[in-house]
């Protein structure tokens, strides 16, 4: 199988990983500078290269930023998802397009399945959810994947924030009042492979096990690496200043891909293992 890759962030990495790991797969990696997926150009690239699978791993991540860029987000999120399922139709190619929990409203007590009626809110909510929109229409050979509150090596990401502000405030004020699926990247890649081994398209959750708030991702993160002793007062979204505000409660359900057998193992291990990989001492 001839995989096409797009994107080398922390889920592109580990997506990369496990590929060279297996060496079952010929791999073809489309990165930045060198490739820029919002140009129209882009379906013919595909559709000339003729992998048998696309995944797209890129995207504008940039909640906040998104709202001063939206033409920028927009054009990452949502063209080049179109002009990816474009070449995918032309070549026959299958696209995993990977997407987020925050194209769900986020209401209080609400848990969120895969067809799940979607309502985004904020610019980078409403760009993603229109790269949905956009493969969803074009690509017939589709494995929509949503993740949450991702997490990996090298990333610009929630645990590494955490590290870095215990270590240079020594005490930190972290939300207790948004709810989410913390997702280990590695994890993701391996439950993405899986999924397209079994050939069976369609909406998938591939979120870690189990559920927590800001805070209590936080908690495991300074317990996980050494800083237990660094304190973590709750507070109101209300008190945390941003440009944007992302749903409070946009918790996913993996049940397709469960069907299929394909879990993710709860995500307090997964924050363990992140810990253990990244290797940062406690100051």
């Amino acid at each position: 199988m001839h995989v096409l890759l797009v994107g080398d962030g922390q889920l592109g990495s580990a997506l990369r990983n496990v590929f060279e790991a297996t060496a079952q797969h010929e791999l073809t990696i489309w990165r930045q500078p060198t490739f820029d997926m919002t140009l129209p150009d882009t379906a013919d690239r595909v559709a000339d290269l003729a992998p048998d699978v696309v995944i797209n791993a890129a995207a504008w991540t940039n909640v906040d930023s998104a709202e001063s860029n939206p033409d920028a987000a927009y054009a990452v999120n949502a063209l080049g998802p179109k002009y990816l399922a474009d070449g995918c139709e032309r070549c026959g190619a299958a696209l995993v397009q990977v997407s987020t929990n925050e194209v769900f409203p986020g209401s209080s007590g609400i848990f969120y399945r895969e067809y799940d009626q979607t309502s985004a809110v904020g610019t980078y909510a409403r760009s993603k959810l229109a790269g949905e929109i956009a493969v969803t229409r074009r690509a017939r050979r589709l494995y929509l994947v949503r993740v949450a509150w991702l997490f990996g090596s090298g990333g610009a990401n929630f645990p590494a924030k955490i590290i870095d502000a215990a270590d240079r405030l020594g005490a930190l004020r972290v939300v207790d009042d948004e709810f989410g699926n913390p997702t280990y990247a590695p994890d993701a890649a391996r439950a993405i492979v899986r999924l397209i081994e079994t050939g069976r398209f369609g909406v998938y959750h591939l979120v870690n096990e189990g559920w927590c708030s800001r805070h209590q991702f936080a908690q495991q993160v300074l317990a996980c690496s050494g800083r237990e002793q660094v304190a973590v007062t709750p507070i109101s979204h209300k008190e945390w200043q941003r440009a944007t505000q992302p749903p409070l409660h946009a918790v996913l359900v993996n049940q397709a891909a469960a069907a299929l057998d394909i879990r993710l193992r709860p995500w307090a291990e997964a924050v363990e293992e992140y810990c253990r990989q990244e290797s940062v001492p406690a100051h």
